[in-house]
């Protein structure tokens, strides 16, 4: 049976016709290219003393660096626009929100556009060159291979697609989208995808807090109910029907319990992974990769705590590096139950590693009630400050789960703890808060390594705030 690929739904606005895109060929700037285009394109005109700072390659317009829009009728959130200087002259182009504090997601820059008018206000041609980009900038970090295939392949700002976040999964690609404009360009971002050889499969994960923020409308999101365990309800490439995937090595009375769905596996490091599709963030935190490497480097012989251990990861990376024992806790029975899915795909040995259900604060407590310690402790809590505004009160949180985890370390002993918090991670003030774990729990520290998200989660240096993860090991005494 012949199966066709996902319809590809033309940039009608602004993809240039042919005869535009001839004219284009002989184009100097964006203001002739935006010229051929029959509707006009507006532009948006920064403040005076604002437009180096853009000029100079950071991505996002905020609402106070604009001083006027000019064009009638105005652009409707999702539209391409130009971004001009004082004079009105552009400097680049991108997408407008009427509503966002990012009035524009800045797209190319002037520049680029002289260099290939033919991307310049295309958005198609500009997704999908920005998607090989991607693609080829994973090929040389070795994604994916036989060891690893689940890894981040577009990284929003980091690959120059502001508010998109695509994450492999064997073959399945999960995009979760938290900008109006993805929204609005769905179909072409999904053809883009298409094209990635890797990828048979598309589920799309709109981020809805965030897009409500972006002026969406998030109620004409309908509630897909879960799949049955055997299947995925992810859109396949090759058309919308719902397909049987590679077995999954699980027995049925286990599936019948388990209470999330749309399973599938994954390798990492050459470790497998049952996910769930339906799970937090993406479905499989990528993000961790190398620290989980790591941690299976240095647990040789060693006892392990891994606090918030989500489906295993830390766990499952020290025991196949010879811990002795390894305990992970989670509050989240669901994210249990794949953890010990894992330990049996991995033919680990289940004495040697074990898995709880308890309070991250009630099991630490109880440790110490107990005067039992650990070689090494892994804590990693979930976002305890999605916002700035909430910063002062999860530092405490992040101070006082620090120091239970220090008591509960043997002399000499190692901590890697971890923060997902961007208002944390770029307040610059980790460190200190874990200071003021080390004092209140009588311990001195010594930090040791200091890293962030794995190396598939580019970072654009003109926009820090797309750095997020902090991962630190340190010594306690």
């Amino acid at each position: 049976m012949t199966l066709t690929l996902l319809p590809s739904r033309l940039v009608k606005c602004f993809s240039l016709s042919s005869s535009a895109a001839a004219a284009s060929s002989t184009a100097t700037s964006l203001q002739e290219i935006a010229s051929t285009c029959p509707k006009g394109v507006a532009k948006v005109v920064l403040k005076k003393g604002k437009t180096q700072l853009f000029k100079n390659g950071s991505p996002m317009v905020y609402s106070g660096a604009v001083d006027r829009i000019v064009g009638r009728p105005p652009p409707n959130t999702g539209d391409v626009v130009l971004v001009a200087d004082q004079t009105e002259k552009p400097i680049g182009w991108g997408f407008y929100n009427s509503v966002s504090m990012f009035c524009v997601r800045l797209m190319q820059l002037e520049e680029e556009a002289t260099r290939d008018p033919a991307s310049a206000l295309n958005v198609e041609r500009l997704i999908e060159q920005r998607i090989d980009a991607a693609t080829e900038l994973r090929r040389h970090l070795g994604l994916p291979s036989t060891h690893t295939n689940a890894y981040r392949l577009v990284n929003s700002q980091g690959d120059r697609l502001s508010g998109l976040i695509v994450d492999v999964f064997d073959d399945v690609a999960v995009v979760a989208s938290s900008a109006a404009w993805v929204e609005k360009y769905k179909p072409e971002i999904e053809t883009c995808l298409s094209k990635v050889n890797v990828i048979s499969y598309i589920n799309w994960r709109p981020s809805l807090e965030i897009l409500k923020e972006e002026g969406i409308d998030v109620s004409k999101f309908k509630h897909t109910p879960s799949a049955a365990p055997s299947a995925r309800s992810v859109f396949p490439v090759v058309g919308f029907e719902i397909l049987r995937v590679v077995p999954m090595r699980v027995v049925s009375d286990y599936l019948c319990r388990l209470t999330i769905s749309n399973l599938s596996q994954v390798k990492e490091s050459g470790i497998t992974y049952s996910i769930s599709l339906d799970g937090q963030k993406t479905g499989f935190y990528a993000d961790q990769r190398e620290n989980r490497q790591f941690i299976a480097t240095i647990a040789q012989g060693k006892t392990v705590l891994d606090m918030c251990c989500y489906s295993g990861g830390f766990a499952l990376n020290a025991a196949r590096g010879g811990a002795a024992s390894v305990t992970g806790v989670d509050s989240s029975l669901p994210a249990l139950e794949l953890a010990k899915e894992n330990v049996i795909l991995n033919d680990l040995d289940p004495e040697t590693i074990s898995f709880l259900k308890q309070d991250a604060t009630d099991f630490m407590k109880s440790a110490a009630a107990r005067n039992e310690f650990w070689d090494i402790v892994i804590l990693d809590p979930p976002k305890l400050a999605p916002r700035r505004e909430v910063l002062q009160n999860a530092s405490k949180m992040y101070r006082n789960l620090n120091a239970l985890a220090m008591r509960q370390i043997k002399k000499g002993g190692l901590l890697m703890t971890c923060s997902c918090s961007g208002a944390m991670t770029q307040s610059g003030t980790f460190m200190r808060v874990i200071q003021g774990a080390a004092a209140m729990a009588d311990r001195k520290v010594t930090l040791l390594r200091q890293a962030g998200a794995a190396s598939d989660h580019p970072i654009d240096p003109s926009y820090p705030e797309g750095a997020y993860l902090s991962n630190i090991l340190l010594r306690v005494l």
